[in-house]
């Protein structure tokens, strides 16, 4: 047996090239995305009248096959008031959508936030256009 005969066996390349299968069908993962969108639109930043996701704060929403949700978000402001705070009721949020596990949020400054992460909705209600 040589020492490259798995990696060489037909079997071999066609489960590594085989996509992953999800836990998760793809209507669970739909109905979870929309439910999780509403869950962080309850979020808002105390000094603007628009929720964290329009605002464009939400970076990234993972969440893995067993229902664990991790969100990646930012602040207006790297000294926002509310920094220690914010994650902590993205995570209170996001746990009490129906399925999901646990929840973490982290924090990130890359990029950096700007105005032109804000949805069309959040620069109307800003008076921003």
């Amino acid at each position: 047996m040589t020492e490259n005969t798995i990696q060489d066996s037909d079997a071999f390349q066609a489960a590594w090239d085989e996509p992953q299968k999800s836990a998760l069908s793809q209507g669970e993962l739909d109905k979870l995305t929309e439910d999780l969108i509403e869950a962080l639109k309850t979020v808002y930043d105390p000094e603007i009248p628009v929720d964290i996701y329009e605002l464009g704060l939400i970076y990234r929403v993972d969440v893995n096959d067993d229902r664990d949700v991790v969100v990646d978000m930012t602040l207006t402001a790297p000294g926002c008031p509310v920094a220690g705070e914010m994650p902590g009721w993205v995570e209170t949020a996001v746990e009490k959508v129906e399925g999901v596990r646990s929840a973490k949020a982290n924090l990130v400054f890359d990029p950096p936030w700007d105005a032109s992460k804000m949805s069309d909705e959040a620069k109307l209600a800003l008076n921003m256009f």
